[in-house]
């Protein structure tokens, strides 16, 4: 697997306001490396503990996203360095990391996860959910996470119609809470969406941000 010619065959395709979010989940640091001197720096991680050593290790201009849902009990280790979290579904959740970016003097962005999905394992908030926290107090009173947008997973089918159809609602979401919520808010810019199968899709529905892993390092070490 040449890592850094996917690298560039991945980003040569993408429009100029879509970002790469290389994701290195169970590889060794000689494959981000591999990556990371094909000019790539977003790295997405799901579990803390690896997240952690391999910001240790790792080239330190490396911006690392958090993929997942991260434990409430774990997120203060990340909390010093990490750039964004993808997959805030709880105002409990929420809470936590304004706390530990609050104790590293930081704001920490996150994008919140909307189930669009049919299967029912996926993580996620309805639109309704969305709003409930959006408009109460608890959410209004912490000032130390910058929801950036919103986030989601597409059904795992063959059925580009059905996928394309849960892209736009994602798309649709967004744009509701930009207008309700966020609408003189500069920073609220990003849709997470679309993955190794389904990016190019997520990319034409209107993505900012792809999470591609296999396509890039071959498949998973488990």
């Amino acid at each position: 697997m040449d890592i850094g010619k996917k690298i560039k065959e991945i980003t040569d395709k993408l429009p100029e306001n879509v970002r790469l979010v290389a994701v290195s989940k169970t590889k060794p640091n000689e494959d981000i490396l591999k990556a990371y001197n094909a000019g790539q720096r977003i790295f997405g991680e799901n579990k803390v503990q690896d997240l952690s050593k391999k910001y240790e290790e790792l080239p330190k201009d490396i911006e690392w996203h958090f993929i997942g849902h991260p434990q409430t009990n774990k997120v203060k280790y990340i909390a010093p360095f990490i750039a964004l979290i993808h997959g805030v579904d709880s105002i409990k959740l929420l809470k936590t990391i304004n706390k530990e970016a609050l104790k590293n003097n930081r704001v920490i962005n996150v994008l919140l996860q909307f189930h669009i999905a049919e299967e029912s394992t996926k993580f996620g908030l309805s639109p309704d959910e969305a709003d409930e926290l959006l408009a109460s107090e608890a959410f209004n009173e912490l000032k130390n996470v910058r929801v950036t947008g919103v986030m989601g997973m597409a059904t795992y089918t063959d059925d580009e119609d059905q996928v394309r159809n849960e892209f736009r609602m994602l798309k649709g979401i967004f744009n509701s809470l930009k207008n309700k919520y966020f609408s003189g808010a500069e920073f609220f810019t990003e849709i997470s969406m679309g993955m190794s199968g389904d990016y190019p899709i997520a990319v034409e529905e209107g993505s900012t941000l792809i999470r591609v892993g296999s396509n890039i390092f071959g498949a998973r070490n488990y």
